[in-house]
C-alpha cells in the first residue's frame, strides 16, 4: 500500500515550482515528530509516510488494534468545536487541520500518516514544524498524472447564524483571500491573502493559532486544552484583568511574569505576522479544504470562516465536483449550428428507411466518437403499440438508434467505398431513465479500441438533457458490399 518513487527529489531549500504541476507528489522517506495534542494533553508520535499515486491522505491509528485507517474526507468529520476531528468506524483522529495544510503547502498529493494517539501534535500551533518535517523527508514527483479540477463558476455558502461566507471563484491557481471581524476593540478587521500556493511556507504556515482569554477560561474550567500552554497560541485580552484572575492564570501556566500588552495581547509571544490571527485563519483554510479530496485551482474569499463553515463548504465543492465529473463528456445540442450529416446525407450513409431511420441528423464527427440526434415525438409509430396511453420508447431502439450511429462513425473510418455495418455483440445495456414524447435524445458513440480486421468496439450512451438514459458496449464488424 505503501511506496516511494524515485523519480526527481526535492528537499529544504530547493523546492521548485511544481505546486501547478501536472504531476502527483509524495514524500521521498518516512520523518516523525513528537507532541502533545492541544486538547487531549496526550503525548503522540507522528509519521508521514509516502503513498502510492491516487492514495491521498490517510490518518492510521497506529495505537488501536487492527490499525484502522480514516481517509482524510470532510463527509467524515464529526466534530468541529476546537478544531476537525475525523471519524470512521468509531475510530477518531483530531486536530488534522494544521498538518493537512503544511502537505497541501508543500505540493504533497499522497502520505499516510501514522500516529500513536486520539490527536495530532499541537507543536507551535501553526503548520511550521509540519513544513519542516515534509522538507527534511524532501519531496518527490511520481509517474501519475494529477488531476487538478478547476472552479468553473461561483460556490456560495452562506451561514446567516454566524454571518460567515464563503465564495470559490474561477482563477488560473490556488489562491485564498481571508477576512475575519469579531467586533472586539482588540482584535477587530484583519485580512489575509495567499496569491500563491508555493508561498504557503513563508507567509502563512507560521502563523499560530489564537484565542480569546474568554474561551480560554471556558475551556479550562472544562478540561478541554489538557495539552495547551502558553507558546502555542495567542491569548487576545477581551477584558480587564483583576489580580485574582492574573494569579490564576499565573498557577495555570506556571508563568510567574504574565501581564497584558498595550496591543490587548498576552505577552506570551511575540507576533509573527501583524495580522497572524488572520493568516492562521487562512492556514485553517487550507487545511479543510484539502478534505475535499481533490486538488483545486480557484480563489477561495472567506469572510469570518471558521471549522465548521470551512468543512461545510468543502462539502459542497466537492458535491459540485462530483456533479460536474458525471456531467463530463454530456454532448452539448445547439439546434440553432448547421449539422455535420442530415437525414438526406444520413441515407446515402445507411441501408434505413421510414420507419426503421432512428437517426435525425449528426452534430459532432471526430476520429474516435460520433454525436446524432433523435427527436422523439408522439407520432412515431411505435407508441400505438407500446404501452399505449403511457408513452415510452422502447430500449431495443433506442439501442438501435445508437447502432445506426455507431455504423456512421464505422463507415466513415472505412474509407473509400460502400459498405455496410453489422452488429455482433451487446454487453452491458443498462436502461437508466425513460424516453418520452418531446424528449431529444442525444446519440454518443465512443470507440472503445482501435479497428482491426473490421471489427469495431464503441461504447454507446443516450442523453436527453444532461441525464444518461441508456448505456451500453456494442460491438459491430465492417463488411464492404
Amino acid at each position: 500500500m505503501i511506496s516511494s518513487t524515485e523519480n526527481k527529489t526535492y528537499i529544504a531549500g530547493n523546492m521548485p515550482s511544481f505546486f501547478n504541476s501536472d504531476k502527483q507528489h509524495t514524500l521521498k522517506e518516512a520523518v516523525s515528530i513528537s507532541g502533545t495534542g492541544l486538547h487531549t494533553g496526550v503525548m503522540a508520535n507522528l509519521t508521514l509516510n509516502p503513498a502510492i499515486p491516487g492514495f491521498g491522505f490517510q490518518f492510521q491509528r497506529i495505537d488501536l488494534p487492527n490499525q484502522p485507517i480514516i481517509k482524510a474526507d470532510c463527509d467524515l468529520v464529526t466534530d468541529v468545536s476546537r478544531g476537525t476531528t475525523l471519524e470512521s468506524n468509531g475510530t477518531k483522529v483530531s486536530t488534522v487541520e494544521h498538518v493537512l495544510a503544511a502537505l497541501v503547502g508543500m505540493g504533497v498529493d499522497n502520505c499516510l500518516l501514522q500516529v500513536n494517539g486520539p490527536e495530532m501534535p499541537i507543536m507551535d500551533g501553526s503548520s511550521l514544524p509540519f513544513i519542516e518535517l515534509i522538507e527534511e523527508a524532501g519531496v518527490v514527483e511520481q509517474d501519475a498524472t494529477k488531476s487538478w479540477y478547476k472552479i468553473d463558476e461561483n460556490i456560495y455558502y452562506y451561514d446567516e447564524t454566524k454571518n460567515v461566507e464563503l465564495i470559490a471563484m474561477p482563477a488560473a491557481e490556488y489562491q485564498v483571500t481571508t477576512m475575519i471581524d469579531f467586533n472586539s476593540p482588540v482584535l477587530s478587521t484583519q485580512y489575509a491573502g495567499l496569491r500563491h500556493i508555493r508561498d504557503f511556507s513563508k507567509e502563512i504556515a507560521p502563523s499560530r493559532t489564537f484565542c480569546f482569554l474568554h474561551e480560554l477560561e471556558m475551556l479550562l474550567d472544562n478540561n478541554l486544552i489538557k495539552g495547551g500552554h502558553l507558546n502555542n497560541a495567542i491569548v487576545i485580552v477581551d477584558k480587564k484583568m483583576d489580580e485574582n484572575e492574573m494569579r490564576r492564570l499565573k498557577k495555570i501556566f506556571n508563568k510567574e511574569d504574565i501581564e497584558v500588552k498595550s496591543e490587548g495581547y498576552l505577552n506570551n509571544l511575540e507576533l509573527r505576522f501583524p495580522n497572524e490571527p488572520a493568516r492562521h485563519k487562512l492556514l485553517d483554510v487550507v487545511g479543510d479544504l484539502a478534505l475535499i479530496g481533490y486538488p483545486i485551482k480557484g480563489h477561495i474569499i472567506a469572510n469570518r470562516p471558521g471549522h465548521s463553515s470551512n468543512v461545510e463548504f468543502a462539502k459542497k465543492i466537492k458535491q459540485h465536483i462530483k456533479k460536474s465529473k458525471q456531467n463530463k463528456g454530456v454532448p452539448v445540442y445547439d439546434p440553432t449550428k448547421p449539422a455535420v450529416y442530415d437525414q438526406q446525407f444520413i441515407e446515402k450513409r445507411l441501408p434505413h428507411r421510414y420507419p426503421f431511420l432512428l437517426i435525425d441528423k449528426i452534430i459532432e464527427l471526430g476520429d474516435a466518437h460520433i454525436v446524432g440526434v433523435k427527436n422523439v415525438t408522439f407520432n412515431e409509430w411505435f407508441f400505438m403499440g407500446h404501452f399505449p396511453g403511457n408513452p415510452i420508447m422502447p430500449g431495443v431502439l433506442q439501442v438501435e438508434a445508437l447502432a445506426q450511429c455507431g455504423g456512421i462513425l464505422a463507415i466513415n473510418l472505412a474509407g473509400e467505398g460502400q459498405y455496410d455495418t453489422y452488429f455482433l455483440k451487446i454487453d452491458n445495456c443498462k436502461f437508466k431513465h425513460m424516453v418520452k414524447p418531446g424528449d431529444t435524445m442525444l446519440l454518443k458513440m465512443e470507440l472503445s479500441a482501435p479497428i482491426r480486421r473490421g471489427i469495431c468496439e464503441m461504447r454507446g450512451s443516450v442523453y436527453v438533457g444532461n441525464k444518461l438514459c441508456t448505456e451500453a458496449d456494442l460491438v459491430a464488424q465492417i463488411v464492404k458490399r
